[in-house]
């Protein structure tokens, strides 16, 4: 079990302690397999995205290694095009359970490895993992339409999905910049992607109508601010709007509009998305309104139904607790994690002639 001397970071009054955040770390170090993998939980599946999210709350910790080995298993189970499948079952095997390959998901990976080399100043580590950076990236990147939004997937039998969504184009966007970065850094220019960033970047801030309606969700509402597509006054002004449509004061935010039900996943990262555009006292209100979620083995449930008093799904996943220790390591300025999410000098590319 991680120390709490090395979880001391992870402090935050009303939240964690550093025993209670260690608990945490040691609840998501479990549920990682042998091989690297990190599923949902033990028996369920892994998808590339939580999979992720979850080795960066690793490195929060200082768990480098459990996290370099969880970068190796994506390494290892890249397609020959760059990408992932969308999940893949609980096992020595890890046989894909859906063939899709989502763009997010693929992206993601650059923001992990990123944060992993912040947070480690590990150059041999960056450079082997550069070419699956780059091939996923190429994959995402095959995906972006003439309006600059990223289709959401590319089925098995290779027929692409054109829907673009807002949650999901935010994040790769998040995952461009990162790229980019690492291309910077190991002087790989790479001009195409920041065209393509830039483009993304204007659809996400101007162009709305460019993706699917998917208001409903709360994720819609905060990822743009979360991953820095939407920035300043524009930022702050989209919190305000949603705010008394998806928080519930003292119990956390709405998954998705109008049901009763709050998430820790979501919260937590609406708390990352307060803390990007300066309003650090909110997000840790919304952490400590989710502390009733915390299960007794430091792990988080997924989410609470107000309306009935009632945890459901009655699951512990690996990445509601990787997106808690995430912020919580935002907010205490663990260096990397501030770069990955602040994104001061992260690329922003080039931004497109056309209106």
């Amino acid at each position: 079990m991680t120390s709490p001397e090395r979880t001391e970071r992870l402090t935050l009054p009303g939240v964690l302690t550093a025993e209670e955040a260690a608990l945490t770390v040691a609840g998501i170090a479990a549920v990682q397999r042998p091989d690297g993998a990190i599923p949902w939980f033990r028996g369920h599946h892994l998808d590339p995205w939580d999979h992720v999210e979850a080795a960066m709350a690793l490195d929060t910790a200082g768990e480098h290694a459990r996290a370099e080995a969880a970068y190796r298993w994506l390494a290892e189970h890249q397609l020959p095009d760059g990408s992932w499948y969308a999940a893949y079952a609980d096992g020595d095997a890890a046989a894909p359970t859906d063939r899709g390959r989502e763009s997010n998901f693929c992206a993601y990976v650059a923001v992990g490895v990123w944060h992993h080399y912040l947070s480690t100043g590990d150059d041999p580590f960056l450079e082997r993992m550069w070419p699956v950076v780059r091939a996923a990236t190429d994959f995402v990147l095959a995906l972006q339409q003439p309006g600059g939004a990223i289709a959401w997937k590319r089925e098995d039998d290779g027929t692409v999905r054109p829907e673009a969504l807002l949650t999901g184009c935010s994040s790769v966007y998040q995952a461009l910049r990162c790229a980019l970065a690492a291309a910077e850094h190991l002087e790989e220019p790479q001009p195409g992607w920041e065209l393509a960033l830039g483009r993304l970047g204007h659809a996400l801030a101007r162009h709305p109508g460019h993706f699917a309606d998917k208001s409903r969700y709360s994720m819609d509402w905060y990822y743009p601010v979360l991953t820095g597509a939407v920035t300043g006054a524009a930022a702050t002004r989209r919190v305000e709007e949603g705010w008394d449509r998806f928080v519930v004061p003292g119990l956390g935010v709405r998954c998705v509009l109008p049901n009763p039900w709050v998430t820790g996943g979501e919260s937590a990262e609406l708390a990352l998305a307060l803390w990007v555009v300066g309003e650090s006292d909110r997000a840790v209100e919304i952490l400590r309104s989710i502390q009733h979620l915390r299960a007794p083995g430091g792990m988080y449930w997924t989410g609470y139904v107000f309306e009935d008093d009632a945890v459901w799904p009655e699951e512990q996943t690996a990445w509601t607790a990787g997106a808690l220790l995430l912020a919580v390591a935002a907010l205490g300025g663990d260096d990397a994690t501030v770069e990955v999410f602040g994104g001061a000098r992260l690329p922003r590319g080039l931004e497109p002639d056309c209106c």
